[in-house]
């Protein structure tokens, strides 16, 4: 099956469709708007005749074959940036500006931070694009009527962040940092060290877990955090539950609807009109296979090697009920990428949330350790220079419009920050 029809695959993957390594390869290089080809693996004959392996669970899987008749075995993400030749060293010793998170804040920064002129550098440690880039179709950002996929907007953003010169450094998490006024040292998993003057965390958040039994072990395997935009095409004629009323379910509920048999939308509340965009509450209403299902809840998950089905609850009487599905989406809630964030005294909200600026005002701690004469800039974390931008911001509004102006805001006060301390 092709997950990619339009261009012709840089990649072929062999595998079968529950394969949690498999749905990883999948959604990075969706993500990363990488055309590729998927053939799921249904018998042992199968796997022997196209895949080259002894038998459709054989450990070698998924296999990935390229243009140039490259085969790998199970390969890892960097083996594949590698291969892609996207996997980069730093070429410089100290950057003027580090940026760490490429959603569309992170982006936004190093688009603006580059085409000024300032030396800067790119780090994301999972694909270009962050949430955004799973979603199938962004409708409501300004200049796109028709929508746009956030693959196609994020990649469109790293071309113009190469294009005027930004390193972007993919696949690559950090482990811990040092943050002083006047120069940001982070570490990254595999030992390298970026150096720079000051530093844009744009981390953004990651969607709440589910915390059920079984919820891990079947991620990849029929439980998938997001819009899951590369997997529409696998559900066809099949019964998919979303659990979630923001926008991205919605997103997501429209697109898996092109292909599943049914799409049941999954809320503890009364109706999607508190939590949606009016435009998709009426897209969903008018969709003849998406049922939303209020005061409902999923409260348990069942399945071997993966998903075969879930237990829902009502929430006004405790009713359960078993319904069959091999497809259980969730987009719930948001968790920010501040871990690091105590240890470098960056103060943090009750939620984990990076503070910045006047929001400062509230948590006295910061002030103790503030060197300047001057207040924190308006997104200035309480560690001078240390800026944050997007979603992992306290307060900040959940959108993608919202998320590139303050990725481009970001850098007008770095320029500030660098010009007088």
């Amino acid at each position: 099956m092709t997950a990619s029809e339009k261009k012709e695959p840089l990649v072929r993957i062999y595998g079968r469709l529950a394969s949690p390594e498999a749905y990883r390869l999948r959604d990075f290089l969706h993500r990363c708007d990488v055309p590729f080809e998927f053939i799921a693996l249904d018998s042992d004959g199968q796997a022997r005749a196209d895949a080259k392996v002894a038998h459709a669970k054989d450990p070698r899987l998924p296999v990935c074959e390229f243009p140039d008749g490259t085969r790998m075995e199970c390969p890892s993400i960097r083996q594949v940036t590698e291969k892609l030749g996207w996997f980069a060293h730093p070429s410089r010793e100290e950057y003027d500006l580090a940026i760490y998170g490429a959603g569309p804040a992170g982006l936004s920064a190093a688009v603006y931070a580059s085409a000024d002129g300032l030396k800067t550098v790119l780090v994301e440690r999972w694909a270009v694009g962050g949430q955004a880039a799973s979603s199938s179709r962004i409708e409501n950002y300004l200049g796109f009527p028709d929508g746009i996929s956030g693959a196609e907007l994020a990649e469109r953003a790293r071309e113009q962040a190469c294009k005027f010169g930004a390193e972007i450094l993919i696949a690559r998490a950090g482990v811990r940092a040092e943050m002083a006024a006047g120069k940001g040292v982070g570490y990254l998993e595999d030992g390298t060290k970026i150096v720079a003057s000051a530093s844009v965390c744009a981390t953004g958040v990651e969607y709440r877990r589910l915390g059920l039994p079984n919820a891990e072990r079947l991620l990849g395997a029929g439980v998938y955090y997001g819009a899951g935009a590369s997997e529409g095409p696998f559900t066809k004629g099949e019964d998919v539950y979303i659990v979630g009323g923001g926008n991205s379910a919605g997103q997501a509920a429209m697109h898996m609807a092109q292909f599943a048999r049914r799409i049941f939308i999954v809320i503890r509340g009364d109706s999607l009109e508190e939590t949606l965009s009016q435009y998709l509450v009426e897209r969903i209403q008018a969709a003849p296979n998406i049922e939303v299902l209020t005061h409902t809840e999923v409260v348990a998950l069942h399945g071997d090697k993966r998903l075969e089905s879930i237990t829902l609850a009502d929430r006004r009487n405790g009713e359960r009920r078993e319904a069959a599905t091999r497809w259980l989406f969730v987009c719930i809630g948001g968790i920010p990428h501040t871990d690091w964030a105590d240890a470098v005294g960056v103060v943090r909200d009750a939620a984990g949330y990076l503070v910045t600026g006047p929001d400062l005002s509230s948590a006295e701690k910061w002030r103790a350790r503030w060197p300047l004469d001057r207040a924190p800039f308006y997104l200035e974390t309480s560690v001078p220079g240390v800026f944050a931008a997007g979603d992992v911001r306290h307060g900040s509004v959940k959108r993608v419009a919202s998320a590139v102006g303050e990725g481009a805001m970001a850098v007008a006060f770095v320029h500030r920050y660098l010009s007088r301390g």
